[in-house]
């Protein structure tokens, strides 16, 4: 734990200016961590919408295509198998690339391989093999991001945080951005040149498979974190099974002994809420307005990605220019309050120069909350020798508010109507921010940082 002494002498450093914030994102470190972002990104949409797309050309039945909605569980479930990337060496690589490093170019290779596996099935011949394909690769995609997020937090120091995950998110948007659009002007490309729809598709899904090798180059070239080094240290004499327990117990075990843990893990829940009560319901509210499907992607996903992306770098740079706890503060204030931009357009409608700076608005401040609650999700995992695991468990904590307490927020809509649905869901954000002035009060956040083993 940080000391007394060390908190008080680390509130008293004076501030970065803007130089000094904007210059940490050309730091080695955090542009290791954005190349890592676009790695993370590039698969997700393979075994999941350009997939889809794949299996509607080739005839596939509505049905099935539901269904396949399934294959997206590895990413929900992987805190399972976070302790074996905590505790297991992988022979050959890790002796060769160390616990973190090694971890990650298997994860990749493999991800590599089950992507061209995917690439060689047929949609219209032989579904189940798709699906499983389709698995493989989200099973290998998620344990890649295990990896990564854990490399993220154990490479960076807590001021290169923030600015790190604003990195990734970034990086991650545009690989997801290739292995969607990209991927089918791509196909269409094939298409062109007198190439057959299936072939196509094929040699589509391999050009994706290659640009994993970004990854992995990135991979090679960047050095072990020096906190995995003294964690593969101290576990080195210790026998692969208990090594596993000691991962899956002790992030557990570690975590819950620290002061206020249950309160730490309510607000981990609720920070988000607000933004995900609101953002379940945007797509039905903005054709309940009368906008068209086309609007909805030019200015939703469109102009929203440019917010977003500009958003995070901002929350980057907050996250740098302020105290964590200071932060927090200013992300999930304005988080909750852009909220208000959708109820004044309830009251504008049909006008798409509203909605676009509606939209702008409200991805904008969702990215500062979400990298500023990040780099906190990441200071709260104090120990290398369960990162992986921790973190893990935190962020699938935090997916409780967004899959499971914004579930009702459409019976909420349907009873009050738009404009004060979007006021009540601002007043969602009030729990968290009461529990972050709570944390405050009682010296949370001057106690987070690094623990040495």
């Amino acid at each position: 734990m940080t000391t007394p002494e060390a908190a008080s002498s680390t509130s008293a450093a004076p501030a970065p200016n803007w130089r000094e914030a904007w210059a940490v994102y050309l730091q080695p470190r955090v542009l290791i961590v954005l190349v890592l972002g676009f790695s993370s990104g590039l698969p997700l949409a393979l075994s999941g919408s350009t997939l889809l797309v794949w299996m509607r050309e080739a005839g596939v039945d509505l049905g099935t295509i539901g269904l396949f909605a399934l294959v997206g569980t590895p990413y929900t479930l992987k805190f399972a198998w976070a302790p074996l990337v905590d505790a297991l060496h992988v022979p050959i690589f890790t002796r060769a690339f160390g616990r973190r490093r090694g971890w990650l170019v298997f994860s990749q290779l493999l991800l590599i391989g089950a992507i061209l596996l995917l690439a060689l099935t047929d949609p219209a011949r032989s579904p189940l093999f798709v699906a499983l394909g389709a698995l493989l690769v989200a099973t290998m995609s998620s344990t890649q991001d295990i990896v990564v997020d854990a490399f993220r937090v154990e490479s960076l120091p807590e001021s290169e945080q923030a600015a790190g995950m604003a990195s990734y998110v970034a990086a991650y948007r545009i690989g997801m951005l290739v292995s969607t659009a990209g991927v089918l002007f791509l196909v269409s490309a094939f298409e062109d040149t007198g190439t057959g729809r299936s072939s196509a598709w094929m040699w589509g899904y391999v050009a994706m498979a290659a640009l994993v090798l970004i990854g992995t180059v990135t991979a090679l070239a960047a050095t072990e974190p020096e906190q995995s080094v003294r964690a593969e240290a101290k576990t080195h004499d210790e026998a692969a099974f208990s090594r596993v327990m000691h991962a899956a117990i002790g992030a557990f075990s570690e975590f819950l002994v620290r002061r206020h843990a249950l309160t730490v893990l309510a607000f981990v829940v609720l920070f988000k809420l607000t933004d995900a009560f609101s953002g379940t319901m945007t797509a039905p509210f903005v054709i309940d307005l009368g906008f068209t499907r086309n609007d909805y992607a030019a200015i939703v996903k469109g102009v929203g990605l440019a917010a977003t992306l500009i958003g995070g770098f901002a929350g980057g740079y907050v996250a740098r220019r302020y105290s964590l706890v200071a932060s927090l503060w200013i992300g999930g204030v304005l988080q909750a309050i852009s909220n208000l931009v959708f109820a004044w357009l309830a009251f504008v409608g049909t006008n798409q120069w509203a909605l676009a700076a509606a939209i702008s608005a409200e991805n904008f401040t969702g990215a500062i909350g979400t990298v500023i609650f990040v780099a906190y999700l990441s200071a709260l995992c104090q120990n290398p020798l369960h990162t992986a695991t921790q973190y893990a468990l935190l962020t699938a904590l935090a997916a409780v508010g967004r899959t499971y307490l914004s579930s009702g927020a459409g019976y909420v809509a349907e009873t009050t109507g738009w404009p004060l649905f979007f006021v009540i869901s601002v007043a969602v954000a009030v729990p968290s921010l009461f529990l972050l002035a709570w944390l405050q009060r009682r010296g949370h956040f001057a106690a987070v940082g690094p623990v040495k083993v």
